[in-house]
């Protein structure tokens, strides 16, 4: 589909680097020898076209930047790649380095960037609102607030219509937190291994990846159960998810009928029979896991384990930090396409495009809870420039119709990438709904053991090579997260497949040798 206000032509074309004919090597698969005859060794795939000229850059050189980086910032390595871009301007679903490289954008500043970088109209609104008013605190009132809630209220089901505005996801994680615990005056909170729901001291209790666990004391109160996880999970099968695509193991299931799903409700119920008291404060659950590399559950899980965890005294908080706005294309919440309404929703990245700003939804019956309990108080919460631009987000999303992109790109995306999934041995699952996926690497289909971190590592880098941004995920670092913002298009989409297929052709041929 095309976006109103962009008609630009998208052509998608093949240049090669290399005159030569690449010779095909005897010992590599049949399957690898078809895929070079196809593409070519040497060949890389050509980016569409941009309207976009970005300005020269003329701030710090790049050796500057690292020795600032080394000497003054946090020694907790995050950044992606040998090398890290330095990163100059965006427009849209591009970036742009301080070289004046492009690259297409499939990460979105992880899930972030929601309608496109520096979208005209969210970038207007900014800008008018700075002229404007920039701060006043809670303690007075100003239209954006009001007219922002009012919004985002019309787009939320009964009865969650009270809304609690944060400035980052966990930052409304730890709020949710505090909600249910002062709702139930129980303390025990359930999340699932593999999940990610923030990294604040608070929050590192929920967040169930290795890295993110200390080995001081923290989280008191919160506990995990197992991810049902139908990959890579003890049980799946060939119609679990709700998704495009399956995974590549097989069950006698019909179709209405999943047993990896009671299998997993099995552990559920015995994680509180054995690990929680008796009455709860909650259960946090990400409609799809996002740190964890795009994670989905069996359908019907998260029904009947909101009933478990209700049963208990808890309440249910789905975490749309990444799943709402429409990433998802059938529906504009994460958890709608479970058929769950949840007691607590939070909500962060997409909101405000990049911009930070984050969102607490509840019920006015746990609102007034939290209030008997403490004074919530948030100096920045709900600010004049954030509300403003989330306005602008809500809006571009609608005028747009950027949902139904999601929905309609998205699946294009999804059963493009689920044929190199096919093809190649090392990809061992794509998964996912609209506009989030993951490609999980493995040695091979059968173990389904993963990829060396070193190959997918090389892998990552040729992407980068070639001009597409991608992300990373899972335990192991093993899977590979595409979020694009909602405003991509099919031809993108082919370039992005062509540059990983070329990729992996690539690590194929070095594999090889």
């Amino acid at each position: 589909m095309t976006l109103a206000w962009r008609h630009l032509p998208r052509i998608l074309r093949l240049e090669t680097s290399s005159p030569r004919t690449p010779k095909t090597c005897p010992s590599l698969s049949g399957t690898f020898r078809k895929s070079v005859t196809k593409l070519g060794l040497h060949t890389k795939p050509r980016m569409p076209p941009c309207d976009f000229t970005p300005e020269k850059y003329q701030s710090l050189p790049y050796r500057r930047v690292l020795e600032i980086y080394q000497q003054h910032l946090s020694p907790v390595h995050v950044a992606y790649f040998p090398q890290p871009l330095l990163l100059h301007q965006g427009h849209m679903e591009w970036l742009f380095d301080h070289e004046g490289n492009r690259y297409l954008d499939f990460f979105s500043g992880i899930v972030t960037v929601s309608v496109g970088h520096c979208h005209p109209k969210v970038n207007a609104a900014a800008g008018k609102q700075l002229g404007r008013l920039w701060h006043t605190s809670a303690v007075f009132f100003h239209p954006q607030v009001h007219e922002y809630a009012e919004k985002l209220s019309a787009l939320l089901p009964e009865p969650l219509k009270v809304i609690f505005l944060t400035n980052s996801g966990s930052e409304a994680n730890d709020l949710a937190m505090l909600m249910a615990r002062a709702h139930s005056k129980n303390t025990d909170i359930i999340s699932f291994r593999g999940a990610y729901h923030g990294c604040s001291p608070y929050t590192l209790g929920l967040s169930n990846v290795g890295p993110f666990k200390m080995t001081l004391p923290g989280g008191v109160g919160c506990q995990s159960t197992m991810c049902p996880d139908v990959f890579r999970g003890p049980w799946g099968g060939s119609h679990c998810r709700d998704s495009p695509v399956q995974t590549i193991r097989k069950c006698s299931c019909a179709p209405d009928c999943c047993q990896a799903k009671d299998q997993y409700i099995e552990q559920f119920k015995d994680t509180l029979s054995t690990s929680v008291a008796k009455s709860i404060a909650g259960f946090f659950a990400e409609p799809i896991q996002g740190v964890n590399g795009v994670v989905q559950y069996p359908k019907g899980f998260l029904q009947e384990a909101f009933e478990l965890v209700r049963e208990r005294g808890g309440v249910c908080i789905a975490d749309e930090v990444q799943t709402g706005f429409g990433r998802l294309g059938s529906h504009f919440w994460g958890f709608e396409t479970h058929g769950v309404l949840p007691d607590i929703i939070t909500m962060a990245k997409g909101i405000g495009n990049g911009f930070p700003m984050a969102a607490v939804v509840t019920t006015p019956e746990i609102a007034k809870s939290l209030a008997k309990c403490v004074l919530h108080f948030n100096t920045f919460g709900g600010n004049p420039m954030a509300c403003s631009i989330a306005s602008a987000v809500l809006e571009v999303i609608k005028e747009e119709n950027l949902q139904e992109n999601s929905r309609e790109v998205g699946t294009y995306m999804l059963l493009k990438f689920a044929k190199l999934r096919d093809e190649f041995e090392i990809i061992g699952d794509v998964r996912g709904k609209g506009l989030m996926m993951g490609i999980e690497m493995v040695k091979d289909k059968i173990s389904r053991q993963p990829l060396p971190r070193e190959e997918v590592n090389q892998i990552h880098e040729d992407c980068r090579h070639m001009g597409l941004l991608i992300g990373r995920g899972g335990i192991f670092s093993q899977t590979f997260r595409i979020a694009p913002s909602l405003c991509i298009t099919k031809p993108e989409v082919d370039f992005a497949v062509e540059v990983f297929r070329a990729a992996v052709i690539q690590h194929m041929e070095r594999r090889a040798k």
